[in-house]
């Protein structure tokens, strides 16, 4: 099992930035890919960003490539969502999830991933 909770989301003006995190508890964190989603109101839930077990991998959807990082610290069984140039579009809620799997197709596929935290509210104002 394992359990995640996100943080850092809020409200921020068009072109600010903000800082995501996910906390994983128990000691199989480097077991699993992590990736992020969003879900805005009205809409389905959409890919955001994964990363691969050791961190060495990562893929973006191009909504938010260039614009969008993620990382993770295993040490801290943490895992990061920074996003810069954050555009009205990109308000939604916040959600991190671990799957066993990652590459195409994948990653990019919510029914991969396995745990799911309660997600953190992003709001862009322009």
């Amino acid at each position: 099992q394992v359990q995640l909770v996100e943080s850092g989301g809020g409200l921020v003006q068009a072109g600010g930035s903000l800082r995501l995190s996910c906390a994983a508890s128990g000691r199989t964190f480097s077991r699993y890919a992590m990736g992020w989603f969003r879900q805005a109101p009205g809409k389905e839930r959409e890919f955001v960003a994964a990363i691969s077990w050791s961190g060495g991998s990562t893929y973006y959807a191009d909504y938010v490539k260039g614009r969008f990082t993620i990382s993770r610290d295993n040490a801290e069984n943490t895992v990061y969502l920074q996003m810069n140039s954050l555009k009205p579009e990109d308000t939604a809620v916040y959600y991190c999830a671990a799957g066993r799997y990652f590459g195409d197709p994948y990653h990019t596929r919510s029914d991969s991933y396995d745990y799911w935290g309660q997600g953190t509210q992003v709001t862009v104002s322009s």
